[in-house]
């Protein structure tokens, strides 16, 4: 199942859900890569309210999108992020590059 997406303007958020491994992980960066090419968003936002289990597989899929971004001249956050994947994220590198965003309140699809 592709997941939601809204463009806004020149931004582009994708609402991640469920668990991010190997198999899933795949296919959310297809589809993250498609509307990405399709869109050509200046800013890309990735909401992991949704996102209840996420192991390394999902480190790729943040660090894939942010090359990707890059290449195209934007830039990536990373938003709504549970807690318990935050401590994943920030362990693995990506708080220093600055794009992990906080928030007070999970923002959930509508």
């Amino acid at each position: 199942m592709e997941p939601k997406s809204v463009m806004h303007g020149s931004e582009l958020t994708i609402y991640l859900t469920g668990e991010i491994d190997h198999h899933s992980a795949r296919k959310m960066r297809e589809a993250a890569d498609s509307l990405i090419q399709q869109k050509k968003p200046s800013l890309l936002k990735l909401n992991f309210a949704g996102v209840t289990f996420m192991d390394s597989s999902g480190i790729g899929l943040v660090m894939g999108r942010y090359r990707t971004m890059l290449l195209y001249g934007g830039s990536v956050r990373v938003v709504n992020i549970p807690e318990n994947l935050r401590r994943i994220m920030e362990l693995s590198g990506l708080g220093s590059l600055n794009i992990l965003e906080r928030s007070g309140e999970l923002e959930t699809v509508k």
